[in-house]
């Protein structure tokens, strides 16, 4: 019989994160196929785990999948692992695993951390709807396009981003679509941890001059004109601020920063709908 392919989210920074599933499956795998087998190195050792390693990524996976289909179909159990949060997101593995469904190998992931849910969740700004785009092109012309080509989509956007290109990315987003509401999220899990929250003025600003550092994700307000917005409910999140303790004007313009309208008019809506 052929082997499974586990698909395994490892932490993106602190090791207390790797469920017990995951631990359990790497543990009892013929082969852990890791982008960087050193790092996936240490992160076995830390938690008592001896493993045959092989390692795949972005510029050699197309050679590399061939062979360890080779291997499942010889009855090995293999974990596909990335350097940090799920495989294929961003990461290497797709290939690997339309390669193991063309074979009719069996698939099974074994979820965990994820860098872009866990920035999308602290970033401040809806989730109902999100889009991952990943990396932005690293030249700026380029970059600046795909900015202008998102400019209005509705939804909130999430991207990865070395921490050197991150002002001249947020440059170019103030450029092409003005002055959105974005979250800098920095380190997410680690222990210089750092989310940096505001319209991209202010963020861009509060970098100064010193050079970033770490893991990035930045998430950006999608296009909020000609969203139409549930007032009726917009007046029932102010008055359970209001009911928490807040200041009703104080509460009409949290709400509305929060679905980007205008918070005079919020607020003029709650008087009406309190008026007797």
């Amino acid at each position: 019989m052929a082997g499974v392919l586990h698909v395994v989210a490892t932490p993106i920074g602190n090791l207390g994160d790797l469920s017990d599933r995951a631990r359990e499956t790497l543990a009892a795998a013929d082969l852990v196929v890791a982008e960087d087998t050193r790092r996936t190195g240490r992160l076995l050792q830390a938690m008592g785990i001896r493993a045959s390693m092989r390692s795949m990524f972005e510029a050699n996976e197309r050679e590399r999948a061939p062979e360890i289909v080779r291997a499942l179909l010889d009855g090995r159990t293999v974990a596909l692992v990335s350097d940090g949060g799920m495989p294929l997101v961003s990461d290497p593995g797709y290939r690997l695993v339309t390669a193991c469904i063309e074979a009719g190998i069996e698939i099974r992931v074994v979820p965990g951390p994820s860098a872009v849910l866990a920035a999308l969740v602290v970033s401040g700004l809806p989730t109902d709807r999100f889009v991952f785009e990943g990396f932005l092109p690293r030249a700026a012309g380029e970059r600046r396009a795909r900015l202008a080509a998102l400019a209005h989509d509705p939804r909130t956007l999430v991207f990865f981003e070395s921490p050197r290109r991150v002002p001249g990315m947020l440059r170019d987003l103030l450029t092409t679509m003005g002055d959105r509401r974005v979250a800098l999220c920095r380190e997410l899990t680690k222990l210089h941890e750092e989310v940096v929250r505001g319209p991209a003025s202010t963020v861009l600003e509060a970098l100064g001059d010193d050079p970033l550092r770490g893991e990035v994700v930045v998430v950006v307000e999608g296009d909020r004109v000609g969203t139409p917005v549930d007032m009726d409910a917009a007046v029932a999140a102010v008055r359970s601020l209001v009911v928490a303790g807040q200041r009703k004007r104080d509460a009409a313009h949290a709400v509305a920063d929060r679905l980007g309208i205008s918070a005079n008019e919020l607020y003029r809506a709650l008087l009406a709908a309190d008026a007797p």
